[in-house]
């Protein structure tokens, strides 16, 4: 399933073993999520994670749109990722890095601010899809992904105020931090993989504070 593939894929890439398979946690009936989305939230819900404490600590489900999924297992991006899937593809990779780096999180008794999951989401996907473009197009660096992902952008006009100002902090800091990665170790004459893997690494094991910190260094 996709979001198995996807879930070995940022293990790989951080070095992480994800305690939890996110189809035990995953919901694709909107109804049952209704009551607990933001009031204020009129858009089309594809994806969203709902976290709620618990006597035991904290309940985390993750959302995602049937008809999202059953695109993506047609058009696997695992196999081609491309314009025809890279929408899909995003915002299913976006609600597993919510899942999974919140979960991980949550372990460790460590506080996770909303803008520090947004931020990871966004490093994330610029990762994940440099090292699967890489992969499908047998080998080489993937120049086009950061302008793809970070330049070709356009928020929802139905965010509010704080919803947009977080969005936008963290498609900057994301946007400053992997700018960055690339200038270090990619150039015209190859990339240094295994330094920009371990710096993604360290960057992931941050803190909020540090890790927005060290975005917008």
């Amino acid at each position: 399933m996709v979001l198995r593939g996807l879930t070995e894929l940022l293990g790989r890439l951080y070095d992480v073993s994800f305690s939890y398979d996110v189809y035990d946690f995953l919901v694709t009936d909107r109804r049952r999520v209704a009551h607990v989305a933001p009031a204020n939230d009129a858009r089309p819900l594809e994806e969203a994670l709902l976290v709620a404490e618990s006597a035991d600590g904290a309940g985390v489900t993750l959302y995602l749109e049937p008809a999202l999924l059953e695109r993506l297992e047609e058009a696997d991006p695992l196999g081609r990722l491309d314009e025809r899937n890279l929408a899909d593809y995003c915002t299913a990779l976006e609600g597993l890095s919510h899942f999974l780096y919140c979960t991980w999180r949550l372990e460790r008794d460590a506080p996770v601010s909303l803008l520090e999951l947004e931020t990871q989401a966004e490093v994330d996907k610029y990762a994940v899809t440099v090292l699967l473009i890489a992969r499908q197009l047998g080998g080489g660096f993937p120049w086009q992904v950061h302008p793809r992902l970070f330049d070709r952008v356009r928020f929802d006009h139905r965010l509010t105020p704080d919803q947009r100002a977080r969005y936008v902090t963290a498609h900057r800091g994301a946007a400053r931090f992997c700018r960055r990665l690339e200038r270090r170790y990619v150039s015209r004459a190859g990339a240094r993989m295994e330094e920009l893997v371990r710096e993604l690494r360290a960057f992931y094991r941050l803190g909020s504070a540090a890790k927005l910190a060290h975005a917008f260094a």
